[in-house]
Parts: structure tokens; C-alpha cells; sequence
């Protein structure tokens, strides 16, 4: 309970201070793509579907697979940027917000990755809310590795704590971890 006030009061303090940073970001987006936005539904917490706000960092045509499953060369370069600093995750503050999500937990993943949401059942990790950040996030583990993944996540859920919490989120502030990463297709 105590780590939700936290969500909330933190994820309202930082809508206020990036707002700014968010109309700009979303201006470029509208010159970069024309729907600087991005909805998906994931799957939240005891697998309750949610929409997940990201500023768009590929084509809007592109398919909306797992981003280890995305060809490269679908990333703006605009999105190549937000995708780098960050960026693009600040809008999730908003689901975080609204209780969809928490700022530390496992990643959120997509209906359609049914191997890793077959692990994530089996290990309890539904029964928190995702995050914006977590244990896989700094330890660079993605959703192409779905059984290391759902490990890692049940570690996150067994051992979270409030020291935890904010250690995830300096290393995460401080840029320790890169994400789900979209893999080069080898050339033929």
C-alpha cells in the first residue's frame, strides 16, 4: 500500500515537472509521424487487459508484435531518440497515475505472447502491477527470452521492497538497463 502512495504522489510530481517536456515531445511527434501517441492493450495486473500510453516511436503502419519481433527499420529516426533517452516511456506516468501500473514492476507484455504469459502464471507474477521499470529492465533481459524473463519478474515480486523500489528506479534514472531491444534482421 505503502509503495502505491509512492506511485501515485511521484508519477503526479512528475506529469507537473515534464510537462514541458511532454508538450515538446509531442509536437515533434505530430511532425515526425502525425500521431505522436502510441495505445496498445497489455496485460495488467491478474491479467486485466489496459491501455498503455507511449509517445510513438515507429511508422504508424507498423504491426504491433513484440518489439523484439519489429524490424529496425520501422524506429523514426525521431523514435531512434526517444527510444534511447527514455523518452517515449513518459506518458506511462499517466498509467501510473490512473493504478494500470506501478513505476517498478514487470514489464507489461502483449495478449499475443502466450509463452510468456504461460511462465508469468505459473510463477505468480500477474498477482502485482506492472511497471515502468524493474529487475529485467536493468539486467537487460527482454521478452525474446521468455522463461529468463518470468524468472527474473518472480524474483522482482518475491524480494520488492521500498529500498528495492527506489534502488530500480535510480538505476533506472541513472540509464542502467536498455529495455526490450529490436534486433537487427541479419542481411540476406
Amino acid at each position: 500500500m505503502l509503495l502505491r502512495v509512492v506511485d501515485v504522489v511521484l508519477s503526479a510530481f512528475g506529469l507537473v515537472v515534464t510537462l514541458p517536456v511532454l508538450v515538446i515531445l509531442y509536437l515533434l511527434g505530430l511532425l515526425d509521424t502525425g500521431s505522436p501517441l502510441f495505445y496498445q492493450i497489455r496485460v495488467g495486473r491478474n491479467q486485466v487487459p489496459f491501455t498503455i500510453i507511449k509517445f510513438r516511436t515507429m511508422r504508424t503502419d507498423t504491426v504491433s508484435v513484440a518489439t523484439h519481433l519489429t524490424d529496425a527499420s520501422a524506429v523514426t529516426r525521431f523514435g531512434a531518440f526517444l527510444r534511447k533517452s527514455k523518452l517515449d516511456e513518459l506518458p506511462q506516468l499517466w498509467n501510473v497515475l490512473k493504478g494500470d501500473m506501478s513505476l517498478v514492476g514487470p514489464r507489461p507484455c502483449l495478449f499475443n505472447q502466450q509463452g510468456l504469459i504461460r511462465e508469468r502464471e505459473t510463477r505468480n507474477v500477474f498477482a502485482v502491477r506492472p511497471g515502468i521499470t524493474g529487475l529485467a529492465q536493468i539486467y537487460n533481459i527482454d521478452m525474446s527470452t521468455p522463461e529468463l524473463l518470468a524468472k527474473t519478474d518472480q524474483q522482482l515480486v518475491e524480494t520488492m521492497n521500498a529500498r528495492l523500489y527506489f534502488k530500480y528506479l535510480v538505476l533506472t534514472t541513472a540509464g542502467r538497463g536498455t529495455g526490450d531491444v529490436i534486433k537487427d534482421k541479419p542481411a540476406d
